[in-house]
């Protein structure tokens, strides 16, 4: 009974023999296929035409007359033309109707064959780009999503700009996964081509000769590395003596990096992620709230870096040169050699064919005032002697970064700082012990755990350390039932959120993550630390891509010496509780050897996008700080110069007479 229902249901018992028949009939061969589709043809229109005739009231009433009738309906039905006469004249219409048939039937079919290959062609992303001015980037990772998004920001303002893309997917695909991840491209145009990046051929597809600038994107996997460098090589052998775009790539481990600066040549720009994002998460744990900072600093959605040459200020010093601008943030100086001097000393005066090294806008915005800029000088404090206190810092996980971010703090923590490092895996508690002993400002203690066991963390005494590192481990560690990566990274985080919310008290976390999209999963507060690596040099690069001159002030802004962003309690810069003019607070920071950029406040540290960060404010405007709030200044390293006396410029106009630390 079930037999026979289930037959019934797929058409019967004979449906099966059917299908196969078709099926065989269907393979015979193109000549088979035509002589059914004419036998079918027949079996339909000659019953179909006959039915008309014999409905029709004035067909003949004889059956020759009816036989022709149904002659010339066929013949119009099937476009033979149903010719009436003797039957050489009927035979000749009839051979030309079926020539002219098969003739227009070919054209027909050559023609959609033509239009279907090329179509199929240009969804392959096979055909040469030939723009000029554009920028290309080469591969395809999760760098294409915040570059591509960042380029759009940047090209706002601009008419024909275009980003071309070359990637080992189908071009429609990369298509739309670029615009499902951001949207609107604005006045920026999408070029996408498929092909591989390690061959010069492919790579000429789209025009790196004629391009402003390349930028060569990362890969996963043990290769990814390496894959770029050949990248880096074929580029230089498809542009060879054709051109000199800007060349911007990145790779993960830094014993690759050498190799890459070398196949980049000497005008490509080369980034070591793993140096970039180790020092980042190092300064971050001892400043909470610097990653928003960087973060704000290098996408284009505010205020960025720019270079100018104002012949109206050549001769004046840097500390003169500090409060020359209302709405620009004055942190440098570009020699005419290339060099950069970031912060230099108040009283070094810039060549003339230098350039001045700012925070604006844009480059159209950075304009000198006419008239002195408002300093209240009975606001300013003197600055106080800085004593420090050794700090307590919990490292949950290992990673290849690891050593980096333990090197970093014991160039910047106080002497007798402990940092116990929590971690799963022989290697990594060796190298942990290893890294600890050759340290000379910081005492390292290693204990074995795993990060994801609540247990572990309670036993650690998470909430008796002054900050918290949480590190994701780039691979899984062989344990049966480990997460690894970003999984780790949340359960963890799940476990230290637990912790706060039964303790009443707020941990300082700086967490570490591979995939940005796994930030927005994480159970942490508005506003707290998260260092994604992947992003934070893909900013870089787009910054670079843009304006060439930012490589070598990056370089030194990351430099493991040298200047670098800090945040410092705005009440040791001017008196809190009073509105102050932001111009105070920059001639504050100027007296002490730094160049105040901007700075956070505590009561919207919690409301996105900024979290409280004000980078590049207007000199002009007032703002009066409370004990919590912080000031971001631009400072040397491992301290600040000591204090400068007296106002930035003769002439200066104050609000109220010379305090202590005036003139």
């Amino acid at each position: 009974m079930t037999d026979r229902r289930t037959a019934r249901q797929r058409g019967g018992p004979g449906w099966p023999r059917v299908r196969y028949r078709f099926d065989t009939v269907m393979a015979r061969g193109t000549s088979v296929l035509i002589g059914w589709l004419t036998l079918v043809c027949l079996a339909i229109v000659v019953p179909a035409s006959a039915a008309l005739v014999w409905a029709d009231p004035g067909a003949p009433r004889g059956w020759p007359g009816r036989l022709v009738a149904i002659w010339v309906s066929v013949g119009q039905t099937l476009k033979i033309g149903g010719a009436v006469g003797n039957p050489l004249y009927v035979l000749f219409s009839v051979v030309l109707a079926l020539v002219a048939l098969l003739f227009v039937s070919t054209l027909v079919s050559l023609i959609t064959t033509g239009l279907n290959d090329k179509v199929l062609a240009l969804r392959r992303g096979r055909s040469t780009v030939l723009e000029e001015g554009h920028t290309v980037l080469l591969g395809w990772s999760d760098q294409v999503f915040p570059i591509v998004s960042e380029l759009v920001v940047a090209n706002s303002n601009q008419r024909r700009a275009v980003v071309a893309v070359l990637g080992p997917k189908d071009k429609a695909e990369m298509e739309d996964e670029i615009a499902t991840a951001i949207g609107r491209l604005g006045r920026t145009r999408l070029i996408c081509r498929n092909g591989v990046t390690t061959d010069p051929a492919v790579i000429a597809l789209v025009s790196p000769e004629t391009a402003r600038s390349v930028l060569v994107l990362t890969h996963e996997g043990e290769e990814g590395d390496a894959h770029v460098v050949k990248t880096l090589l074929s580029l230089e052998a498809a542009v060879r003596g054709r051109g000199r775009p800007t060349v911007v790539a990145a790779v993960r481990d830094g014993r690759h990096h050498l190799a890459a600066r070398l196949a980049a040549g000497r005008h490509g720009r080369v980034l070591n992620i793993e140096e970039v994002t180790a020092r980042l998460i190092a300064r971050t744990s001892r400043q909470p709230g610097l990653s928003l900072v960087h973060q704000e600093l290098l996408d284009f959605a505010g205020d960025e870096f720019y270079t100018v040459h104002e012949p109206a200020l050549v001769g004046r010093t840097f500390g003169e040169l500090l409060l020359s601008y209302a709405t620009s943030s004055v942190v440098g100086v570009l020699r005419s050699c290339g060099a950069v001097d970031l912060c230099p000393a108040p009283d070094t005066v810039p060549a003339a064919e230098d350039r001045v090294i700012l925070i604006t806008e844009d480059d159209d915005t950075a304009v000198p005032v006419e008239r002195p800029l408002v300093v209240d000088e009975d606001a300013i404090v003197l600055p106080d002697p800085v004593t420090e206190t050794p700090e307590h810092v919990l490292l949950l996980g290992w990673n290849r970064r690891a050593p980096l971010i333990l090197d970093q703090l014991d160039l910047s923590v106080p002497h007798g700082s402990v940092l116990t490092v929590v971690a799963q895996g022989g290697e990594a508690l060796r190298e942990a012990d290893h890294r600890g002993r050759s340290a000379r400002r910081l005492r390292v203690r290693v204990h074995d755990g795993d990060i994801t066991d609540p247990r572990v963390l309670e036993q650690s005494g998470v909430l008796s350390f002054d900050r918290v590192i949480v590190l994701g481990y780039d691979a899984a560690d062989g344990t049966a039932g480990a997460l690894c990566g970003d999984d780790r990274t949340l359960v963890t985080l799940l476990h230290l959120r637990a912790l706060e919310e039964a303790s009443g008290r707020e941990l300082a976390v700086v967490t570490e993550m591979r995939d940005d999209r796994n930030r927005l999963l994480a159970p942490a507060r508005a506003g707290a630390d998260f260092i994604v690596g992947g992003r934070l040099v893909s900013l870089l690069m787009t910054q670079i891509a843009e304006n060439r001159a930012l490589a070598d002030v990056f370089e030194t802004l990351f430099a493991a010496h040298g200047p670098g962003l800090h945040l410092a309690p705005a009440t040791q810069f001017v008196r809190g509780g009073r509105p102050v003019t932001f111009a105070t607070v920059v001639e504050s920071g100027r007296r002490r050897g730094q160049c105040v950029i901007g700075y956070r406040l505590q009561e919207d540290s919690a409301l996105g996008p900024s979290y409280g960060v004000r980078l590049n404010p207007d000199k002009r405007e007032r703002v009066s700080f409370g004990a919590e709030d912080s000031v971001i200044v631009l400072a040397p390293e491992p301290g600040p110069r000591p204090a400068l006396p007296g106002p930035a410029r003769p002439g200066e106009r104050s609000s109220a007479p010379a305090g202590p630390g005036g003139p």
